[in-house]
């Protein structure tokens, strides 16, 4: 194979099959969370309907749940890079960061310092800035809004011998930006702090080996690279081991389990692992495309990589279509790192005479599927100083969508421009 294969990837997508107003629907959405392909649902389905027990039962579909579970487990901890017993499940990204801060807070005293970013989703700065609370002192490395980028000269003078977390996201939902969190690693072990890493947004656009970064924590959600609703942590395992996270007495001392409160989303752990396992088929179909950067990977690691490298070599130079047509509109403006930086292939834009939403609302009318507002990245967007024009109109492309769907976005968006000519 030559080329990606987006026929492939398009098929096994039901929702694919929508039309808005005769016109097929364009899924550009996927940054807010991606569609679901077959197997997901049907794996979800099969759990529900053959399984559906609670775990650590003398019955068999008790055990077949376990089963279940730590199979999941295993999948995820080879998409992440890691062993199964790094990997922890829960209700979401922002839940289990929650928690993770809580225990953190335990291992620190008045005084101690948590290093946050502008650029970040509020899901990796509202549970660090609650700590102050407690006496902890919270920093924030400024973003530069001109490249929308950190201020890594503000970030290296920023961390001291009073630095205990480092918390940044690996990249911006709001405009794309990847950031350096292997410097950020690195920055967080030399002053002898925890690096937390946000990987939410990423996931879907790259390739995750938390070995090779040296995180401490990484946290990211099924639901943004083809899955259900269920948040994954992975915690180092004398990370992990040090913490006194939030429990109940029953429950594990033992990490990955001492981090799970309450019953687990069973069926969700299952659709997040059978995702995985499509991004891993995906890799196989396309191996030849991307297989000069696959190194020594083997088994289903070697096809989630495949898989991860393949979506975005084809999704990359749709995105720098869309960034260029959208610039030769009168009255746009492209927010997002300068050519060369590593970016995912999210674009947001502003036009002028009109809010967000009075965008995104003129294409959805077109069955154009794009996103208005700030999605979370609430202090990015005050420095961007959007606010009252509604935010960012955001467009994010995933391996199922097309060229003529950013055709469609790039035409939809001149026509609306043209009034104002």
């Amino acid at each position: 194979m030559d080329q990606f294969d987006v026929v492939y990837v398009r098929n096994q997508f039901p929702a694919l099959r929508r039309v808005v107003d005769s016109r097929p629907a364009a899924f550009l959405d996927g940054p807010g969370g991606t569609q679901v392909p077959q197997r997901v649902l049907d794996a979800m389905r099969h759990y529900m309907v053959d399984i559906n027990a609670n775990t650590h039962g003398a019955f068999v579909t008790s055990q077949e749940s376990d089963c279940a579970t730590e199979d999941a487990r295993g999948t995820a901890a080879d998409f992440l890079g890691c062993d199964a017993d790094e990997v922890s499940f829960g209700a979401n990204m922002t839940t289990l960061t929650l928690l993770l801060a809580q225990a953190l807070r335990r291992e620190m005293k008045p005084g101690d310092e948590v290093l946050i970013t502008e650029l970040d989703h509020e899901a990796n700065r509202g549970p660090w800035e609650q700590l102050a609370e407690h006496g902890i002192v919270v920093r924030e490395v400024p973003v530069d809004t001109a490249t929308c980028t950190l201020d890594w000269g503000a970030f290296e003078s920023l961390v001291s011998d009073r630095t205990r977390v480092i918390a940044v996201g690996y990249a911006s939902n709001a405009v794309g930006t990847v950031n350096d969190v292997r410097r950020v690693a690195a920055l967080a072990h030399q002053a002898g702090a925890f690096s937390v890493i946000d990987a939410v947004h990423y996931a879907l656009h790259g390739p995750i080996d938390v070995r090779a970064l040296g995180a401490d924590f990484l946290l990211c959600s099924a639901y943004k690279f083809f899955g259900p609703h269920v948040g994954i942590m992975y915690a180092r395992r004398a990370a992990g081991a040090a913490l006194r996270p939030l429990k109940l007495r029953p429950q594990d001392d033992e990490p990955p389990l001492k981090f799970e409160t309450g019953t687990p989303d069973f069926e969700g752990i299952v659709g997040a692992a059978e995702a995985i396992e499509f991004i891993a088929d995906m890799g196989r179909h396309h191996e030849a495309l991307v297989a000069d950067r696959l190194g020594d990977q083997q088994g289903r690691r070697r096809g989630i990589v495949a898989g991860m490298l393949a979506a975005e070599a084809y999704e990359q130079p749709l995105a720098q279509v869309l960034i260029e047509g959208l610039r030769a509109v009168k009255g746009v403006t492209v927010y997002g790192p300068p050519a060369g930086h590593p970016r995912t292939s999210t674009v947001s834009f502003t036009l002028d005479g009109f809010t967000a939403q009075e965008v995104a609302r003129a294409l959805g009318e077109r069955g154009l599927f794009v996103w208005d507002g700030d999605f979370f990245a609430t202090r990015l967007v005050e420095r961007l100083g959007l606010v009252g024009r509604g935010g960012l109109v955001r467009v994010g492309l995933a391996p199922y969508n097309t060229a003529a769907e950013v055709d469609r976005v790039i035409g939809a968006v001149r026509k609306l421009a043209r009034p104002m000519s």
